[in-house]
């Protein structure tokens, strides 16, 4: 269940198309459920590998939808094979979407749908980079610890090690135009509530300490106006107090020992941001790559006037596409990069 007061990475939700003739559905086994993927091939070419698509969080109908289209298609273009799959219980894949998944788990179906790929013998399957958005970037630096042949890892809009839902929240009271003490006693309850329900406290206590984030439109819209019960509450808690919060900022702790995991990827690394990201603090996640992964593997590009998803944003709201009926237009330079550094690690 999402619980009230502690939300997660949000939905990376590109919906730029393409029509290839040049792909393939691909499926696999993943616990029990066959999972349901698209492969996608260079034309006229032969492929130099292939890199795999992870998700963000939420559950997209990508195979679908063609969800990241214009991405795979630049992959494709620089000569690289994609593959990309639905989750559990998303699109044509069977199971049951679970929010909550954790990570080390969807890095396992990462690196099962990698042997699946090779054990078909399907063409890239020796050289395999990962492409990955927000959440996947837990996802894929544990992939990469785990499964010691990725040639390459392009994280876009990538994380820390720690929850990242207290920055969106005040970034888009700010931008919605709440006074300054406001956003600050939003926040402080944000956190109030997310350490008190860590400690075992009980239902009435959290109630009391969130009196006015529970009435706050951002946070109810968010949360698909889900009101917590008691029961929910318990047994939410329940599964809460086992995880790890960081001492001084409260916040969840997604990845323990992520500096040392990053610390060990010995493969070439492209890093994009948005700078008007209001989702994740990319300059925090800028800082991180910059002290952990070697300087000699690392590139980062920025992009002025882009939001989370990189797309040409005026404010990086979370709502400002479906609020004002936007069109998605990519930033400038984003795809340039994406292909003109996959031609330079031939």
């Amino acid at each position: 269940m999402k619980f009230i007061s502690l939300c997660f990475l949000v939905i990376s939700f590109t919906n730029h198309g393409f029509s290839q003739q040049n792909e393939e559905i691909f499926d696999f086994e993943f616990e029990g459920s066959t999972l349901n993927g698209i492969i996608n091939y260079p034309e006229n070419a032969e492929t130099k590998g292939l890199v795999m698509i992870v998700h963000g969080a939420g559950c997209p109908n990508s195979v679908g939808t063609n969800l990241h289209g214009d991405i795979r298609k630049t992959i494709n273009q620089a000569g690289y094979t994609t593959y990309m799959y639905d989750k559990k219980g998303c699109g044509n894949s069977e199971g049951v979407f679970d929010y909550n998944q954790p990570v080390d788990n969807s890095a396992e179906e990462v690196i099962i749908a990698i042997k699946a790929l090779q054990a078909a013998g399907i063409a890239g399957t020796k050289n395999i980079g990962l492409w990955g958005i927000s959440r996947a970037g837990w996802i894929n630096p544990i992939v990469i610890s785990k499964y010691k042949d990725i040639a390459f890892w392009i994280t876009v809009s990538g994380v820390d090690d720690k929850e990242n839902f207290n920055y969106l929240f005040r970034e888009n009271l700010r931008i919605e135009g709440y006074p300054t003490d406001s956003i600050e006693l939003l926040v402080n309850e944000l956190e109030k509530g997310v350490r008190l329900t860590h400690s075992g406290a009980r239902f009435e206590e959290y109630l009391k300490a969130t009196q006015n984030l529970r009435k706050n439109p951002f946070l109810n819209r968010f949360n698909g106006g889900f009101q917590i019960t008691e029961a929910g509450y318990y047994e939410y808690q329940k599964e809460f107090m086992k995880k790890e919060l960081d001492e001084n900022t409260g916040l969840e702790i997604y990845i323990p020992n992520f500096e040392q995991i990053l610390s060990d990827v010995h493969c070439p690394v492209l890093a994009i941001f948005g700078e008007m990201d209001m989702n994740v603090n990319w300059k925090k996640t800028e800082a991180l790559y910059s002290r952990t992964i070697p300087s000699n593997q690392l590139t980062i590009r920025s992009f002025p006037n882009c939001n989370h998803n990189i797309f040409q944003t005026k404010t990086g709201a979370f709502y400002e596409f479906e609020d004002t009926q936007k069109e998605y237009i990519r930033c400038d330079g984003y795809l340039e990069t994406l292909y003109n550094w996959l031609k330079q690690i031939d």
